[in-house]
């Protein structure tokens, strides 16, 4: 598998410089900015069907393997001087630049591609709102049917004894 380095020996992913991927030629392994991180660098390698990100937070490594269906979108950020093509995350810490540039056209163009090669849509940041809170499993609700969980407990009540009584037994 052919690896390509997208900064060129230049400049850091996400510090202002231009950065430009090919979608044509994943996988693709690069530095980006990442505020947490020491060193404030983290490595991306980005293929097809997933992303590895690789970090270490106070001298403790990590790597994070998230496949690019989990993430939301393609989106445009940024100013009017230079934007950002980005993969967008749920999570805005594991969100992957593409693309920084100052040609609208260029951004466009990127930004089809980019979204077409990963199946996901076009979001427009502007625009966008905070998505519904998920809904978590709960592990009651798998052992017993919904109505019964409606459904009050039966209260425990002592039962009459009779002493000394003869019993009545019907035979046929």
């Amino acid at each position: 598998m052919r690896r390509q380095a997208a900064t060129s020996g230049t400049a850091p992913a996400g510090s202002g410089r231009s950065l430009r991927l090919d979608p044509l030629s994943l996988p693709v392994r690069f530095d980006a900015h990442d505020p947490r991180a020491d060193g404030y660098t983290r490595q991306i390698e980005l293929h097809r069907e997933r992303v590895v990100l690789r970090r270490a937070v106070r001298g403790m490594q990590m790597a994070i393997n998230v496949r690019v269906s989990d993430f939301i979108g393609v989106a445009l950020r940024g100013n009017d001087e230079a934007q950002t093509l980005v993969l967008v995350h749920r999570d805005p810490s594991l969100s992957v630049p593409l693309l920084v540039s100052t040609d609208g056209d260029e951004l466009a163009e990127a930004w089809a591609i980019w979204s077409e090669l990963f199946a996901l849509p076009q979001l427009d940041e502007g625009a966008r709102e905070p998505t519904a809170r998920r809904r978590r499993a709960n592990a009651i609700r798998a052992r017993r049917p919904k109505f019964l969980m409606r459904r009050r407990t039966a209260m425990t009540r002592e039962l009459s004894v009779h002493h000394g009584e003869r019993e009545i037994i019907a035979r046929n």
